[in-house]
């Protein structure tokens, strides 16, 4: 919005030529996403105090987590306003990119909240059933799979990290994939998002490593120079991915060990969804499993757990996800969540130097 109002100007200002950088809007845009937070956190966590819209903590977790009963929850409906309403003010609104980023936001957030709404508001400790909360993440995540292949006709080439000349073509298995992609990492960073902040940290660091991705695959130059896929239009999502990870920043200071408030499924469903849909339009898709490396090892360590007790009815980790088995083994939470920012740090730069290590 303030990119259609403002650059119009620099015909006759010079000074609102700025509004044509991406570099210029996406600082601004982590920046409104961060003072939102601020402005908007306070009120909201009074509110859902008020209102009793507090975390029911399950009985057969660990015990130390007991005490967090009745912290406030639904604190994702932060992080989505403080995405969406950035994104819609500095980014450029012809671009159909950023649409279907906040349709998936926005979509996920919304199953999100259908759930938290059912668990903590009507006090049904079932929520959304998983059929119709797979379903509705099938369906939304379908729409916006057409849409990219459809509609913008994204190649349905996929980039493989460390080959540069890897890149293979699914043809009508594009759409699928995509909705894997995207389901996939929502239902990643749902897992993940078990302890004070270590859900929302590499949210921040995987947020970060695509808005590089997004800027490199929307410039031609430079997308020729590093001989990835240029996507035009992409660079835009720079945009998106700034203000997600200044929305992230800013929740984080209220999330932090203790928490004041958690994101619950409105929070975690669209953040990874997200990072999804990102992921697949700057034709990054493949190097989603290493920049989201922590969402991909907690939901490993849940299908391996389920499997192993079904098959040899013995458990691999004390509890899953696994961050989990560390409390049980009696590492202190803070201890538990660094460390996996740590490894979250560690496998995004990885990811990045798969840009010239092919």
């Amino acid at each position: 919005m303030l990119y259609h109002l403002l650059f119009p100007l620099h015909v006759d200002y010079s000074f609102f030529n700025v509004f044509r950088y991406i570099t210029f809007r996406t600082i601004y845009a982590a920046i409104t996403a961060l003072l939102l937070c601020f402005v908007l956190a306070p009120w909201l966590i009074r509110e859902l105090g008020a209102h009793q819209i507090g975390q029911t903590i399950r009985r057969d977790g660990p015990e130390r987590h007991l005490a967090k009963e009745g912290t406030p929850t639904m604190g994702g409906l932060l992080i989505v306003l403080a995405t969406v309403i950035p994104t819609l003010l500095w980014a450029n609104l012809g671009n159909p990119y950023i649409w279907i980023a906040v349709f998936v936001t926005v979509g996920f957030g919304t199953v999100g909240f259908v759930d938290d709404y059912k668990k903590v508001i009507r006090k049904d400790s079932k929520g959304l059933s998983p059929r119709k909360k797979f379903l509705s993440q099938l369906a939304l995540a379908g729409v916006a799979a057409t849409l990219i292949y459809l509609d913008i006709g994204i190649q349905d080439k996929v980039s493989i990290p460390f080959f540069k000349k890897l890149n293979p073509s699914l043809g009508m298995f594009y759409i699928p994939f995509v909705i894997l992609v995207i389901v996939g990492a929502s239902n990643g960073v749902n897992l993940t998002d078990g302890l004070d902040g270590l859900a929302i940290g590499p949210s921040i660091i995987s947020a970060g490593t695509y808005m590089m991705f997004a800027y490199l695959a929307g410039h031609i130059k430079i997308a020729s120079y590093l001989q990835i896929q240029y996507v035009p239009g992409a660079g835009e999502l720079t945009i998106f991915c700034g203000a997600m990870a200044g929305a992230g920043i800013g929740f984080l200071w209220y999330n932090t060990y203790p928490a004041q408030v958690f994101m619950g499924d409105t929070g975690s469903l669209s953040i990874g969804a997200a990072l999804g849909v990102v992921a697949v339009m700057v034709k990054q898709e493949i190097v989603l499993v290493l920049v989201g490396g922590v969402f991909v090892m907690e939901a490993l360590s849940v299908i391996l757990q389920v499997y192993s007790y079904k098959t040899t009815r013995k458990r691999i980790f004390r509890m899953a996800p696994i961050h989990h088995h560390f409390e049980l083994k009696g590492w202190p939470e803070p201890k538990i969540i660094v460390r996996f920012w740590i490894i979250s740090i560690i496998l995004a730069l990885l990811a990045i130097s798969t840009l010239k290590i092919r």
